[in-house]
């Protein structure tokens, strides 16, 4: 089986093998993949750093060129890389297509914002003096991903800083390396220069803790756990780096009474169950007025029914495995909490066999649960979801913002008062009325509040915020 390799300094360095296996079928290896040491990831930084100078006052339509390129590569491949995704991280295989067709509009995008940078030419209040505001990159950018989006993450993260002139360094999750070495493969044949991209695979105590400790890495992107987040935030702060971390979610639903049925059950359901849960914008606290709320647990119920949980690559699939053991058991154990603690649970939460062995788990809708259980305060990202009820709107909304987190929140209403209100006052990041909480556009800010997210937004123009660094000029003439 051929061994994929990193790509530092623009060569393909080998590495001990690593077997990427398949979470709806464990007997199968999705590939072999090497995993850089402490030495490559150095190497890895000090390419990047050798390779800023030039690729930063590179033509803008080289830049443009490579990003379109490689949008247009992904683009057409969308169906292979999207049975990979689906084959290494278990998303549905129609999910994994259309989180590898956003991969390419991201580039895209990023092609064009190229061609779309810009300044600021404004008078000085002292006479005969000019002032120019510009945009410069930041230098070389430390990239660490989650498992959870394998390639949409990556590209969301490479392609701006590329589009500003930094250099990379790419950490993906070593549980899901397939996905992030096509992306950087079709980035180097694209043309990108040797240093400018460059992918160090392996465990994050090795690889993510060499770029955390390097005094040559000037900003760092991280998508992942909240505990991580921190580690990223303390060694940054360290080396006095810009640092940018998207974490958790414990993300709220509201159901009004004067909501859609259908439209509130098929957001709920989507929002909490769709991707196996396993999103950080995923729903988990579905929060329901009381005059629905009967009627609401039922409609979903019959809807969970009909939910198939299967092998990713089978057609008619809903819902595919937990992307491993650790995670199952996670989930598993988070049922089990949410039994003790008293809540209901009426419906799933148990693990369930198919005719591959795979990390296949049941969604579990629990009910009767209140705001203050573990199971409504802590992420568990699978599968699981909870029903709180309460009185009325400003209930509702008092219990939606308790939470340390602030990343999505959506209500299910037919009122314009309350959408309207609900839109100002949900303490998130991201708000949705009658539309899943998990579903965001690839050209429009994507951040939260809270614990959930620090320093700028992803995604859109802006990027920008993150990948520069402003500098006034000042010029008497």
């Amino acid at each position: 089986m051929m061994l994929h390799k990193n790509l530092i300094a623009g060569e393909w360095i080998a590495g001990d093998a690593s077997a990427n296996i398949n979470p709806s079928n464990t007997a199968e290896v999705v590939g072999e993949y090497a995993r850089a040491s402490a030495q490559d990831t150095r190497n890895a930084i000090a390419a990047a750093k050798a390779a800023l100078p030039a690729w930063s006052r590179a033509p803008l339509l080289e830049r443009h060129g490579i990003l379109k390129r490689t949008g247009d590569e992904i683009l057409a491949r969308k169906a292979e890389l999207g049975a990979l995704l689906a084959r290494e991280e278990g998303k549905t295989l129609v999910e994994a297509i259309g989180e590898v067709t956003r991969a390419a509009q991201i580039f895209d995008f990023f092609a064009g914002e190229v061609l779309r940078l810009s300044g600021e030419l404004l008078p000085s209040v002292r006479p005969g003096v000019g002032v120019e505001i510009t945009r410069e990159p930041v230098g070389v950018v430390g990239i660490i991903t989650p498992w959870n989006f394998p390639i949409a993450i990556p590209a969301w993260k490479i392609a701006p800083a590329l589009a500003h002139g930094n250099t990379v360094v790419l950490k993906p999750a070593d549980l899901v390396p397939g996905c992030a070495w096509a992306l950087v493969d079709i980035l180097h044949r694209a043309g990108a220069p040797a240093g400018v991209v460059n992918l160090v695979m392996g465990r994050g105590s090795v690889v993510g803790q060499t770029l955390l400790d390097s005094p040559d890495v000037d900003a760092l992107t991280f998508t992942g756990s909240t505990g991580t987040g921190k580690r990223v935030a303390l060694a940054s702060v360290e080396h006095n780096r810009k640092f940018q971390l998207e974490m958790g979610g414990k993300n709220p639903f509201v159901v009004l009474d004067d909501a859609d049925i259908d439209v509130a059950v098929e957001a709920a359901a989507n929002s909490s169950f769709f991707s196996t849960g396993q999103r950080c914008t995923a729903s988990s606290r579905l929060i329901v007025t009381e005059g629905i709320h009967d009627r609401f647990v039922a409609a979903l119920m019959r809807r969970l029914e009909g939910l198939v949980v299967d092998d990713a690559m089978k057609g008619g699939t809903h819902i595919g495995p937990v992307v491993d053991a650790g995670q199952l058991q996670q989930d598993l154990d988070y049922i089990e909490i949410g039994r003790r603690e008293g809540a209901t649970l009426a419906f799933g939460g148990e693990r369930i066999e198919r005719d591959t062995h795979g990390f296949y788990l049941q969604p579990a809708l629990f009910t009767e649960a209140n705001n203050e259980m573990r199971i409504s305060r802590e992420e568990i990202f699978g599968p699981v979801a909870a029903v709180i009820r309460v009185k009325d709107y400003d209930e509702a909304l008092g219990v939606a913002n308790d939470t340390n987190f602030g990343l999505s929140s959506g209500i299910a209403t037919t009122s314009l008062k309350y959408a309207t209100h609900f839109k100002r006052n949900s303490e998130a990041g991201m708000v949705m009325v009658n539309l899943p909480t998990a579903g965001v556009d690839f050209h429009v800010p994507f951040g939260g509040r809270k614990r959930s997210s620090y320093g700028p937004r992803e995604q859109g123009r802006y990027a920008a915020e993150f990948y520069t660094s402003v500098k006034t000029a000042y010029t008497f003439a």
